[in-house]
């Protein structure tokens, strides 16, 4: 359940796209590192009395080491500009009934400027499609596309099994400029873009934002047990059902790492296994890079080789790759590590985006 507290902000600190970061002091003299979205509660200022949702940061889970804003109440911010009890602003419920559900206008309902070019969309036309089940393969992926096709128009395709604010993620606003644009889906919401399903969402990145290839992926803080089927990250199986159910072209991007020290996440990842060996009923590319490390490159085409039934095996080469990911422009991290500790795993995510690149000419 939610561990409550109340505090004083005594500092703002860095800001990005939608989120602004805090210090907020407390009656006992702690102080914590707090998270606020403007767009939900208002712009906190110093001096301001704020009640925080702090059970995460408390038990020390992947919340980036906070505690969030719940409202600033001695000064709650004006209600928007537009009419309460009207649809015309939108009627899509988000994080719904939960105590800061947003009510936001879905790109495809009737109130959108975009609602009759998607009531008549029903496939992305072959658009090649990445999966994957980690937020943190996003600029690696977008980095192994812009190696071989820097014009290519890329969008980002946010689904809800971690952070539902797009505005959480630091490495979404770093990449601004270099995407055409984020939809948000499901429970999820904070993008460019904001749809209620998968599905619409996909329609929504080739006819909207006119997309020549897209990157599906969870948010921040995906949710793991430790068990083969309790890993938010699954769900990229049915990203691939969804993609091939609309036309277009699966590629799938393999969590691989001979760094971790998780037996069950070195080769390829069992999450991986699962998602695309059990869940993803439909056919899809899975891109093994080119040049691992012997063993490495041997446990994967182990792991693999019950999976080449369904799915085509791609071996891609990654000459270039490396210079690409040193120049992303963000900095690359998953679980802790960075580019140089966990190389295999960066690598694999790259080739998934060379691989797709090269699926647009």
């Amino acid at each position: 359940m939610v561990r409550w507290r109340s505090g004083t902000v005594t500092a703002v600190r860095r800001r990005w796209a939608g989120a602004v970061e805090l210090d907020v002091d407390l009656p006992d003299g702690a102080r914590m590192r707090a998270l606020a979205y403007p767009a939900l509660v208002g712009e906190p200022e110093p001096g301001d009395r704020v009640l925080l949702n702090a059970g995460a940061l408390l038990m020390g889970l992947g919340t980036g080491g906070y505690a969030l804003v719940v409202a600033l109440p001695d000064r709650l911010p004006p209600d928007p500009p537009q009419a309460g009890d009207s649809r015309h602003a939108g009627h899509l419920v988000k994080a719904r009934y939960t105590p800061l559900q947003p009510i936001l206008l879905g790109v495809d309902e009737e109130a959108s400027p975009h609602h009759d070019r998607l009531a008549a969309a029903d496939s992305v036309d072959g658009m090649p499609v990445v999966a994957a089940d980690l937020h943190s393969a996003l600029p690696a992926i977008l980095a192994g596309v812009r190696a071989d096709s820097p014009d290519a128009r890329v969008a980002y395709v946010l689904t809800d099994g971690g952070a539902l604010p797009a505005w959480f993620s630091r490495t979404l606003a770093g990449l601004s400029g270099h995407l055409v644009g984020t939809v948000s889906v499901g429970q999820a919401f904070g993008g460019d873009l904001e749809a209620s399903t998968l599905h619409s969402g996909l329609l929504a990145a080739r006819h909207v934002l006119g997309a020549d290839l897209t990157i599906i992926a969870q948010g921040p803080g995906n949710l793991g047990t430790g068990t083969r089927w309790g890993f938010s990250g699954v769900a990229v199986g049915e990203a691939v059902n969804a993609v091939a159910t609309l036309g277009g072209r699966p590629v799938g991007s393999l969590r691989i790492s001979d760094a971790d020290a998780r037996p069950r996440h070195r080769g390829v990842s069992h999450h991986s296994l699962t998602a695309y060996g059990r869940v993803a009923l439909a056919p899809a590319e899975l891109v093994v890079p080119d040049g691992l490390p012997p063993g490495l490159a041997a446990e994967v085409a182990a792991a693999l080789a019950p999976l080449a039934d369904r799915h085509t095996i791609v071996t891609v080469p990654t000459d270039g790759l490396d210079a690409a990911l040193r120049a992303a422009p963000v900095g690359l991290s998953t679980m802790g590590r960075g580019l140089d500790a966990d190389h295999a795993y960066f690598l694999a995510a790259a080739a998934a985006g060379r691989y797709a690149a090269g699926l647009l000419s």
